[in-house]
């Protein structure tokens, strides 16, 4: 599976349907409604994908 922010191959299950890449350090759920993407905070809590933060890259 590729992942929706960066297109790496490097991903891996977390979760039922969620998962985390690798590559640039982001976790994804897939559902019905499509994909959401969430950033990974200090504390460890997911919080909602801003493409603007260029700290990901």
């Amino acid at each position: 599976m590729n992942c929706p922010v960066c297109g790496g191959r490097a991903t891996g299950k977390v979760g039922a349907s969620h998962y985390y890449c690798w590559d640039c350090c982001v976790e994804y759920r897939i559902d019905k409604e499509g994909v959401q993407v969430f950033d990974i905070d200090e504390e460890g809590s997911l919080v909602s994908f801003d493409p603007g933060n260029e700290t990901l890259y």
